[in-house]
């Protein structure tokens, strides 16, 4: 049995490292997505998202024996849960008794579904399935009331995810999620790409960050932000997954779910295909594209005026404004003239857009600096001259190291890449 085990331990260890090096291939010549060409970018990001569909599915071992892999009941619909249940030769109420178990009593362990029969509940548990959620293994608690949590998932990698609550008047709660474990695209002033990249997330684990949150809480979640650890449109899959689970199970509606990207070709126009009325985010950070280039490594693969052009088709295809986030960095995006640079910019692409100004949160090591109080003051005012709708994002949680990626990297980091695996192709 042991020599078996091993057998098809190394089986499926092969599996999983060809599926890796098919990721790791186009990114090792660079560090990160940063330097390829847009239509290499397009290849390798499409290659990313396509691989983690193939890469092998986890594997339960238990007294020596591998048993089913691993299923996940979150982010499954009504539908889905009532078909599963009569494959598996039960009636079909049995899913609507798991839906609202899992929606609305929000039980995280399938052995807690009392209203299933012992039978069927152990059933789903020889056949693999799980319900799909992950400890705390950190939380940290800002003195204005910000919450960040790292949860540790099924392959002890570490994500990240903040609870932002509003002031006691709206109620108001706010979860920022992360879509992958890293990221492979390396702003220059953002931590998370300091700390490497792993993989996708898949859609419980999305989902999974803002249940966890309203439990700490205790109150529903109003707004979810796609801003967290990793680029949404590199795992757009999930992220969309996610999306109609949180909206159409969970309640919380498409005009309070923002989806961020820093720029992936043809990904904005694949998101407006679906028509939805959530807010796209768009880091853009600088007014030109050599400035961008510098502070967004990706933009070399990304044209600003081809951003732009999509970004006005998304905003033609569904209706909704875009959101144009704008990190200041001292004394390198925070000038007046390029606050008139952007409100020229954004008045030739003549589309519905906010900018969020975003006063940069400090990160270890980094050669930025946060601005100015009056230096941000001023690049308000003069984007109010140039008629450009903007506002400061109040900043929350500094205390409590909630710049995206700080508090994992203090945890764990990992290498952009297996290297063993790069020099093997």
């Amino acid at each position: 049995m042991a020599i078996e085990l091993q057998q098809s331990r190394l089986a499926f260890s092969i599996v999983s490292s060809a599926a890796r090096v098919r990721v790791c291939a186009p990114l090792g010549k660079c560090a990160g997505l940063g330097n390829l060409s847009r239509r290499n970018f397009s290849q390798a990001a499409e290659a990313l998202e396509i691989n983690e569909v193939e890469a092998r599915p986890e594997v339960q071992v238990k007294d020596d024996k591998i048993i089913s892999p691993r299923k996940f009941l979150l982010g499954k619909s009504e539908k889905e849960l009532q078909d599963l249940c009569e494959e598996m030769g039960e009636k079909r109420f049995r899913g609507k008794q798991m839906y609202l178990l899992l929606y609305k009593v929000r039980k995280a362990e399938i052995q807690e579904f009392t209203n299933l029969s012992k039978g069927f509940r152990e059933k789903l548990i020889s056949e693999g399935w799980e319900v799909g959620r992950s400890p705390i293994h950190h939380k940290v608690n800002s003195v204005d009331g910000t919450i960040k949590v790292l949860l540790k998932l099924k392959d002890s990698r570490l994500i990240e995810t903040v609870g932002i609550p509003a002031d006691e008047e709206n109620n108001r709660l706010t979860v920022c999620v992360s879509s992958q474990v890293g990221c492979p695209l390396r702003c220059a002033f953002c931590a998370t790409g300091k700390g490497g990249f792993t993989r996708s997330l898949k859609p419980h684990e999305i989902i999974e960050q803002v249940l966890v949150m309203e439990e700490i809480f205790k109150q529903r979640v109003s707004n979810v932000v796609f801003m967290g650890m990793g680029e949404p449109m590199l795992n757009m899959a999930s992220v969309l997954a996610a999306h109609r689970c949180l909206n159409e199970d969970i309640g919380i509606g498409q005009r309070m779910i923002t989806i961020s990207t820093v720029g992936v070709p043809n990904s904005i126009r694949k998101l407006a295909a679906h028509k939805l009325q959530s807010t796209l985010a768009v880091s853009l950070h600088a007014p030109n594209q050599r400035l961008r280039e510098q502070i967004v490594p990706s933009a070399k693969s990304y044209p600003l005026d081809a951003l732009m052009e999509d970004c006005k088709e998304y905003f033609s295809i569904t209706g909704r404004r875009v959101s144009f986030e704008y990190t200041l960095l001292a004394g390198v995006n925070d000038s007046k003239e390029l606050a008139f640079e952007l409100g020229e910019l954004l008045h030739h692409w003549d589309m519905s857009h906010h900018v969020n100004l975003i006063p940069y949160n400090p990160v270890a090591d980094s050669l930025f600096q946060r601005p100015w109080q009056k230096s941000v003051q001023t690049f308000v005012e003069t984007l109010a001259k140039c008629r450009v709708n903007a506002s400061v994002r109040q900043t929350r949680g500094l205390d409590a190291n909630a710049a995206c990626g700080q508090l994992r990297n203090q945890f764990q980091k990992t290498p952009l890449e297996d290297e063993s695996l790069v020099k093997s192709v």
